[in-house]
């Protein structure tokens, strides 16, 4: 007797408002493509912050696209950015441009 599984969906998603500094929470709603690795470690010039705030680890800052839900419930590509340290995970994750479909 098997039980039927129900298709996974995703959670409801709350963009947050714009930052202090122009940039604005993510909403991601697909997978993360194209990611590259910009600075690691003392390259990064917010370093110390990071390892303040969240812990040590081996911080790396990183790119990628994704699809993003905005505050107005549009869902569109963006170029995003975040940081990430094992054991501590995505960070601060900005939309740094919106893309053009």
């Amino acid at each position: 007797m098997s039980a039927s599984v129900a298709p996974w969906t995703m959670p409801p998603v709350t963009p947050q408002p714009a930052n202090h500094d122009g940039t604005m929470e993510v909403a991601i709603v697909g997978p993360i493509t194209g990611v590259e690795t910009i600075a690691i470690g003392s390259a990064i010039m917010e370093v110390k912050r990071l390892r303040r705030a969240y812990g040590s680890g081996r911080w790396r800052k990183l790119k990628g696209f994704a699809s993003v839900c905005l505050l107005d419930g549009t869902i569109c590509k963006a170029a995003v950015h975040w940081y990430e340290a094992h054991g501590v995970g995505k960070k601060e994750m900005k939309i740094k441009r919106l893309l053009e479909e």
